[in-house]
């Protein structure tokens, strides 16, 4: 049930503007997954939300008699009355801000919605939903503001709920709309799921005079469920909030919307501390390396601000970890990268948050991540001359194909070819010659419009790519079957330059200063020389510039560093487009005010071959990190010294977090040796 609070409120807004603007447009399409014209109507629809972006926004009605209800049925009680308020003769059919009684065909939906957005709104209305993911709760929150006066008293606050991306059957004449399907399966977007105010036609709001601000509050419960019977999932990934003002309630006169809008939607919780896992994504393009960098996209759903985030990974046996810091405000999302090691193939990551604030959490999200294979050329030039073999089937004109560097930079493209005379399986043969640069990972997608390769029914086409000396790459002359896309890796290797970039050294460390200098020895100039450096638990680092001086060392310092904090440095070298990086160094800056721990810390022996014995009054807890971020250990504390066994640990250098029982955490490193 839907639970209300309305107000005339004297306060100042939150989210509508004061400023007069023009109208905004809601176009409600009446449509049915039986009329094979509606995909033609959904296609103008969208090309008009694409031209109006932020002012246009199309309600998919299933009503009438195309409408099924077979699965997935999205038939609401909502539309069938909205439906029934105007005079419907054809499908698809629309009202555009409902400025018509009778539903309009869709060749006229853009020059009406033109029309009514060079038109002065007398009002404008904004908003915010707030959803909870576990309850499945949303409050609704909208404003309206009137900058004119309405011609009427008494005007209609519509709120509608919609959903996009629900798979099923379509009835399509004419190929009207491509882009939506999937297979066999159409892709039903901004569809009306259910209207949240207390009529299908909205709840009535006054005064409508200039200078009002009217606020109104929905609880909404919702549904996991729509439609009956053959019901479809309300999934809350997927759903969208529209508001709109509508001047007069429902029958067949004339009430126009006078504006409309989306509302912001953010996930949210009334608990202190409630991170959420947005979104997981593989970021950056194809690349010929296992080491792919996953973005993981956190919000805050708490109403306490986020300060500190211990995220896990784990790909196929392998763990990760990053510790973030920072300030993530409520409803604010930040993106945390974490690189990770992917075998060829599709394969699952799972990625938690285990800590917030300090505190345990428990928020889990999996998603798919890839690694293409790649083969291999090896070249012994700065260049390749690859050749393309493309033997079309009958339909040249659905093919196109390209070569793209590992940024995206297209190199080469061609297509699309002719349609040949003919018989059905008619064939013709087209060469390309495509120059390829050394040291790149390059990626060929070959695509073809019709969705079935170049074979079969139109002729028996392929594709083979071949290098200078005519090995063939990949490719294959009994094989052009491969749907609408086929794509392939190349890592092109030429010549490597000697570059050799030592160990950083660090020195003139303060609370925020570090200079840092480094050896290198190139037989090649280098484009850019410089420093990496990193907080330890964090995957991000600061680019900071070098110069090359006279004795062949890299020079470079920062006063960007925070106090109290364990660095790694890393010092790199460009050479010919390639990144050769030093061995990593660690140090910590200067810690401000001196704890009673930090005074009687003592650790030894360092670097130790087994045991490491750490004292100091007053610790609670130690983590121990590895090079890259991976917390490998964890202890408990009880009383002033405790003995780390580090035989589980590999040679190297590792960083210690050491939690104080006033709160301070102390950072240092050790090594192991052995």
């Amino acid at each position: 049930m839907t639970l209300l609070a309305f107000t005339f409120s004297l306060k100042a807004q939150q989210y509508v503007s004061t400023e007069p603007a023009n109208r905004n447009v809601i176009i409600e399409e009446f449509t049915g997954r039986g009329c094979g014209y509606c995909p033609d109507g959904h296609r103008i629809a969208n090309e008009l939300m694409a031209a109006h972006p932020g002012r246009l926004w199309a309600v998919n009605i299933h009503a009438g008699g195309y409408a099924q209800t077979t699965y997935p049925n999205m038939i609401t009680q909502d539309g069938n009355t909205i439906h029934g308020g105007f005079s419907i003769s054809g499908y698809p059919t629309g009202v555009v801000n409902r400025t018509t009684g009778a539903g309009q065909d869709r060749g006229q939906w853009g020059n009406i919605a033109n029309q009514q957005m060079n038109q002065a709104s007398e009002c404008n209305v904004a908003g915010m939903v707030v959803v909870n993911p576990q309850t499945r709760m949303a409050t609704i929150t909208v404003e309206v503001y009137y900058t004119g006066n309405s011609t009427v008293d008494q005007n209609y606050l519509t709120v509608a709920m919609l959903q996009d991306s629900i798979l099923g059957s379509q009835s399509d004449y004419g190929n009207f709309n491509p882009t939506q399907w999937i297979g066999n399966q159409y892709v039903h977007t901004h569809i009306l799921r259910d209207v949240i105010s207390e009529s299908a036609w909205g709840d009535p709001i006054s005064p409508t005079t200039q200078g009002t601000l009217i606020t109104q509050t929905y609880s909404y419960q919702i549904p996991e469920i729509i439609g009956s019977p053959n019901g479809v999932d309300v999934d809350i990934d997927n759903i969208f909030f529209l508001a709109w003002v509508s001047e007069r309630q429902q029958g067949n006169a004339y009430r126009p919307i006078l504006t409309g809008c989306k509302l912001d939607m953010v996930q949210g919780s009334d608990e202190p501390i409630y991170p959420m896992i947005r979104s997981i994504s593989q970021v950056g393009g194809a690349t010929c390396t296992h080491t792919k960098n996953v973005e993981i996209k956190v919000q805050n759903g708490g109403t306490e601000t986020l300060t500190a985030l211990t995220i896990e990974a784990a790909v196929e046996g392998n763990n990760y970890s990053v510790e973030w810091e920072g300030s993530l405000q409520q409803y604010a999302i930040e993106n945390i990268e974490i690189p990770v090691e992917v075998p060829f193939g599709n394969h699952a990551i799972t990625v938690q948050i285990t800590k917030a604030n300090g505190q345990d959490i428990e928020c889990v999200s999996v998603a798919t991540l890839n690694c293409m294979e790649w083969a291999v050329l090896e070249i012994e030039g700065e260049e390749e001359q690859l050749r393309l073999d493309l033997m079309q089937d009958k339909y040249g004109a659905q093919i196109t194909w390209n070569f793209t560097t590992s940024d995206g930079t297209v190199i080469a493209s061609g297509g699309p070819y002719t349609t040949l005379a003919g018989g059905a399986t008619v064939t013709q043969l087209n060469i390309e010659h495509i120059t390829v640069p050394a040291n790149e990972c390059v990626t060929f997608t070959i695509n073809d419009g019709g969705q079935n390769g170049i074979c079969c029914s139109y002729g028996h086409g392929y594709y083979i790519v071949k290098d200078s000396q005519g090995n063939v790459i990949f490719g294959d002359e009994n094989d052009g079957s491969f749907g609408s896309s086929a794509s392939h890796l190349l890592s092109v290797r030429g010549p490597q330059a000697t570059v050799e970039v030592g160990e950083t050294e660090v020195s003139n460390v303060s609370y925020t200063h570090a200079d840092f200098i480094s050896s290198l020895v190139y037989d090649s100039y280098p484009d850019e020389v410089g420093f990496e450096c990193r907080k330890v638990m964090r995957s991000d680092p600061m680019i900071i510039p070098g110069h090359l001086n006279e004795f062949g060392r890299i020079l470079g310092f920062t006063d960007e560093l925070e106090h109290s904090s364990v660095y790694a440095v890393k010092a790199y070298a460009i050479v010919n487009g390639v990144t050769y990086y030093g061995t990593e160094t660690s140090f910590h800056t200067w810690t401000e005010g001196i704890a009673e721990l930090e005074q009687s810390l003592k650790i030894y022996p360092n670097p130790t071959t087994g045991v490491l014995n750490i004292q100091g009054e007053g610790m609670t807890s130690i983590e121990v990190y590895n090079a890259v971020g991976q917390r490998v250990m964890t202890q408990v504390v009880n009383g002033n010294g405790i003995q780390l066994n580090t035989e589980s640990l590999n040679n190297g250098i590792y960083f210690l977090r050491i939690q104080a029982n006033d709160g301070a955490v102390l950072n240092r490193t050790f090594s192991v040796a052995r």
